[in-house]
């Protein structure tokens, strides 16, 4: 079942509001995607956790809308809602029947319209109570919760905004006032500062006369504040350890790579699948089968708006010494970064790398949900939706010397953040 070859229809609202259509009509569903351009990297120390801790608010009734009866609404109709938090967004979502498609837009448009009628101190205090919870039961207790948090310590100097975690530090989210939240809220939950993504069985000019219904007279506000904070690669190496209540030892390599979506972070993302991806990728092939060093590992980037980070962890296996492990993984990088990796092996990797991460995405584009995803995000960065479909083009265009400079200019031992966590009693 293919795509279908629609245009992608783009609007902007009097208020600012982004709207993105394209009709799908092979199944009889619509997904919803708002996102705003507000994340973590939007606060400031001291008022961590903000962007996170108000997803969890927008699901608490608005105006119109009791506690919890968004999701009642769109369960009662067989559909899906959730919304996730991000450095650089949060967004918001629901997966309906066609016919749901004014139920999604009247609940979106009524909390980011009349969130504040319905915002009261007793909701505040049980969401930050959910917040607390879910840090203690995913970081602060969870084995290797706080290396994320420390390797991005050693990654980003204070007050680059990527410092801070998404989830927020404790004592801010323990901090937060009524009067806080109001203030954050009017900041970034506004129409000029998201975008509307719709994607399914729909006619778009009869979509875009709901949307205008549903949003078009909500004020568009001030213009949220830009957070714009480029880095340039670490100029020398930073390297710590911590304990944590952990079996085995772990230890990680974070680097500063380009920003998402631009070529130099394609060529890291495929640079991370050929030393990383599959059983049959070099570093498993040679430190967890060949050598039995590790006994899990892996390499990702993340798909952030400022500055792309490159992170590469082995988990070593029972009585291995932690240096030996570190001392092999950072040979792999080396040969990579240093050119000495035979051309073949480089190709033949590649070659597998590419064809994972085209198949995935040209799997993922069959579904709704994510082509609105894509497209919103690709909106709110770069202000073209359109881009989106090109992902598989800039895939297919890394070739084996893009990833080779890439490593020699992004992978070298001096512009690296090593993390080792140790077990308690080791």
């Amino acid at each position: 079942m293919t795509r279908p070859s629609s245009d992608i229809v783009t609007r902007t609202l009097g208020n600012g509001l982004r709207l993105v259509l394209e009709r799908d009509p092979r199944l009889p569903l619509v997904a919803v995607n708002l996102w705003y351009h507000v994340g973590s990297k939007h606060e400031r120390p001291g008022l961590t956790g903000f962007a996170h801790l108000f997803e969890h608010m927008l699901f608490q009734g608005s105006g119109n809308v009791g506690t919890n009866d968004h999701f009642r609404h769109v369960q009662r109709v067989g559909g899906v809602a959730n919304g996730s938090t991000w450095y650089d967004r949060t967004n918001y979502y629901e997966t309906l029947p066609a016919a749901e498609l004014d139920l999604g837009l009247w609940l979106e448009s009524d909390r980011l319209g009349f969130l504040l009628e319905g915002l009261t101190s007793e909701k505040l205090e049980n969401q930050r109570q959910v917040v607390m919870n879910e840090r203690r039961q995913r970081v602060d207790n969870q084995p290797y919760g706080r290396a994320s948090e420390r390797l991005f310590e050693l990654l980003f100097d204070a007050p680059h905004p990527y410092r801070w975690p998404v989830i927020g530090w404790m004592e801010d989210i323990a901090a937060a006032t009524l009067d806080d939240v109001k203030a954050f809220f009017a900041t970034f939950y506004t129409p000029r500062n998201a975008v509307l993504s719709l994607v399914g069985d729909f006619e778009p000019e009869a979509a875009e006369e709901s949307v205008a219904r549903w949003f078009g007279s909500l004020p568009s506000g001030a213009p949220a504040p830009r957070v714009e904070a480029p880095l340039p690669p670490l100029d020398g190496a930073r390297r710590d350890s911590m304990r944590d209540r952990v079996q085995l030892p772990r230890l990680y390599f974070a680097f500063r790579v380009e920003p998402f979506a631009t070529p130099g972070w394609w060529a890291a993302s495929l640079a991370a699948s050929t030393l990383a991806d599959g059983k049959s990728s070099p570093l498993y092939d040679d430190l967890v089968v060949e050598r039995e060093l590790a006994q899990e590992l892996g390499a990702y980037v993340y798909p952030t708006e400022e500055v792309g980070i490159f992170v590469v962890s082995a988990t070593a296996r029972p009585g291995v010494d932690p240096a030996e492990l570190e001392r092999r993984l950072r040979e792999h990088l080396d040969r990579l970064a240093g050119g000495t990796a035979p051309a073949w092996e480089v190709e033949t990797e590649l070659a597998r790398a590419r064809n994972r991460a085209l198949m995935s995405i040209h799997s993922e584009l069959q579904s709704v949900e994510h082509r609105a995803d894509l497209y919103s995000q690709y909106a709110t960065f770069f202000d073209d939706p359109s881009r989106a479909m090109g992902e598989a083009g800039e895939v297919a265009a890394v070739d084996a010397d893009a990833v080779r400079r890439f490593a020699a200019g992004r992978l070298r031992s001096e512009q690296a953040a090593a993390l080792l966590v140790l077990p308690e009693n080791a």
